[in-house]
């Protein structure tokens, strides 16, 4: 589904460039759920942004199905943004005076279904999320768990191939991180969804097929004894 390739991003410090991204090279498969763990400042969020359309590499390059996601138009980034990538984030970014179903809704604005459809099909999302009898209450009237199941519905909108999650459970006790982590797995596994999170949580990676380690932009395999014995070097 993804290939990365020698993928850097490089931000201009004052003094010296510092690398968010050093020469990544990666695969994807689809139907994947990939855990990428790394301290604090160690390009997570960037690779995820990156695979998301969001934020531009220096060098290298991002195929999506054997095209270079970033030789697309802004229109066609848009669309890929909107439409097959669907993104849980742990701030939620609910919009407050909107109830749990119009937030939902946000996503299918843009398209050609009827009102009616987006409706029906933004309230199945939310009884499957266990929220039938929240659709009508703004966020502020949600409990956290519950705001971040509705994020995850708005998420399903338009029924995305990728999941992008960053840091989802980061503002949750261990009980609702663990409520969280399994309605990730249930939709890797019952409907397919391709899963790619980032966390600095160590039980996130035991819901993974993949786990990989970010340490100053450059990525590893956390679980072979190449790494381990480079990571002593690094660390």
């Amino acid at each position: 589904m993804f290939t990365l390739e020698n993928l850097s991003k490089v931000y201009q410090h004052r003094t010296e460039p510092v690398y968010a991204l050093d020469k990544i090279s990666l695969r994807i498969e689809q139907g994947d759920f990939l855990v990428i763990t790394g301290g604090s400042g160690s390009g997570k969020t960037t690779l995820l942004l990156t695979l998301g359309g969001l934020i531009h590499p220096t060098s290298g390059m991002v195929n999506f199905r054997g095209a270079n996601l970033y030789d697309f138009s802004e229109n066609q980034l848009a669309d890929y943004r909107n439409k097959t990538v669907g993104f849980v984030l742990q701030t939620f970014n609910l919009v407050p005076y909107l109830n749990a179903l119009e937030n939902v809704m946000i996503p299918m604005l843009v398209g050609s279904n009827s009102a009616n459809n987006k409706e029906d099909r933004a309230t199945m999302l939310l009884e499957k999320l266990g929220l039938s009898k929240r659709k009508d209450f703004l966020p502020r009237e949600l409990s956290i768990g519950q705001q971040q199941r509705v994020a995850i519905a708005r998420a399903l909108a338009n029924d995305p191939e990728v999941i992008l999650a960053d840091e989802p459970t980061g503002n949750l006790d261990p009980t609702l991180s663990s409520e969280i982590l399994d309605i990730l797995k249930d939709l890797n596994e019952k409907e397919a969804r391709t899963i790619i999170m980032v966390t600095h949580e160590p039980r996130a990676a035991q819901k993974a097929k993949k786990t990989l380690l970010l340490v100053e932009g450059r990525i590893f395999d956390s679980g072979s004894e190449a790494t381990k014995s480079e990571l002593k070097q690094i660390l």
